[in-house]
């Protein structure tokens, strides 16, 4: 398993934590393609730019997609473009394959029958591993849930991914959820205002 999957399966477990948001999911999945690409010698971060290397495509599929999906030509893109630009849908991508491989099952929420379903990760090993990621406080997969409002219980004393590259990419990650809250709170204010002008005083 990747850790974006180990994201995606901690980001589904029921929890009293805020439900998630499917685009600050999607840009969190796509900092830690690239986190597993950095650590499997596939890509280096020079700056804040991302430059391919040699080795040959992961195991893993989407994370074969995400380095198929790499711009080999300099200028190198920058870490922030290549989280819009991979993150968009994202989350939608993992929930299915992790469906198909049958790491996450459909259930009703709620009393009435036809209640809205929810997707929650079936009890597997992987699921298990994610979980031991998370309470074992994994610093990669800690930074990134916590960027995406998962509280992974670390204390302000424990150190952080310590890889420069990796340290990099986390940043990113949660300077890219910060500029999506803002744009979301923006639209709110946009469409209250709108709304009283057609109220009227």
């Amino acid at each position: 398993m990747s850790t974006a999957k180990d994201l995606f399966i901690i980001a589904m477990e029921p929890g009293p934590e805020r439900a998630v948001g499917q685009g600050d999911l999607s840009l969190a999945l796509a900092g830690a393609e690239l986190i597993d690409l950095i650590g499997a010698g596939a890509v280096a971060v020079d700056d804040d730019r991302i430059v391919p290397g040699g080795p040959p495509a992961p195991d893993d599929r989407l994370l074969g997609e995400a380095a198929a999906e790499l711009v080999r030509q300099p200028p190198h893109e920058r870490i922030e473009d290549w989280l819009w630009r991979r993150g968009r849908d994202l989350s939608s991508v993992y929930q299915a394959a992790l469906e198909a491989d049958g790491e996450l099952a459909r259930r009703r929420s709620g009393r009435s029958p036809f209640g809205a379903e929810r997707v929650e990760p079936v009890d597997t090993p992987a699921r298990r591993r994610a979980v031991d990621r998370r309470e074992g406080n994994e610093p990669v997969l800690t930074a990134l849930a916590s960027a995406v409002g998962i509280d992974g219980g670390r204390s302000d004393e424990e150190s952080g991914p310590g890889d420069e590259a990796v340290t990099a990419v986390v940043a990113a990650v949660h300077d890219a959820v910060m500029e999506l809250e803002a744009v979301r709170q923006r639209r709110t204010i946009e469409n209250a205002a709108f709304a009283n002008l057609w109220r009227g005083p």
